[in-house]
């Protein structure tokens, strides 16, 4: 899949080292809890892998089309651990520091988002971070989602106490995208 400025692939043996470089970087992890091993992240890359032979969608490794630099990710993901919203497709992404601040997470959500509703044929997409994420819950809003505080949730999967346990909800449904030009 493309973009304006960005291409949307699978992912290549050539990406796991800049992506173990992004994960182990501890501003770019600073929303979760703790940044990644190189063998967390390898191990990240075939769950990604083996989630689009299942789903038929994913977490795209990000190419800058221009440039041919990988910068990341961006796309969907089935959720389903404990919540009240789940099991739930999330659209989501990370990106290395040097590509913050282009618009690229949102250029890339909205491609994700019409994929999901298109060719996945979703109804609804959510997107989830923590409450201290307050960039991701701009591109969030950039990308048309809506939050309603109601279903703000604290993540199981992050210990009690931890100040990234509670997090915030973002929705939208298939009637609320707006589609890019092929």
């Amino acid at each position: 899949m493309e973009t304006e400025r960005l291409i949307m692939r699978r992912w290549r043996e050539s990406d796991r080292e800049p992506f173990a470089a992004l994960n182990a970087d501890p501003r770019v992890m600073e929303h979760f809890p703790a940044p990644m091993t190189r063998a967390e992240s390898d191990a990240l890359v075939d769950r990604i892998e083996q989630r689009f032979d299942e789903h038929g969608y994913g977490l795209w490794a990000l190419e800058v089309r221009e440039t041919g630099e990988f910068i990341g990710f961006a796309g969907l993901a089935l959720q389903t651990f404990e919540a009240p919203f789940t099991p739930a497709v999330e659209v989501g992404w990370r990106l290395a520091r040097s590509a913050w601040g282009h618009g690229y997470a949102t250029e890339a959500g909205r491609r994700a988002l019409a994929h999901g509703f298109g060719e996945a044929g979703l109804e609804e997409i959510v997107s989830i971070t923590a409450v201290l994420n307050v960039r991701s819950q701009a591109v969030m809003r950039r990308l048309g989602m809506t939050r309603d505080p109601a279903d703000d949730f604290d993540h199981i999967m992050i210990p009690e106490g931890h100040p990234l346990r509670p997090h915030v909800l973002y929705r939208i449904s298939a009637a609320g995208v707006v589609r890019p030009t092929p």
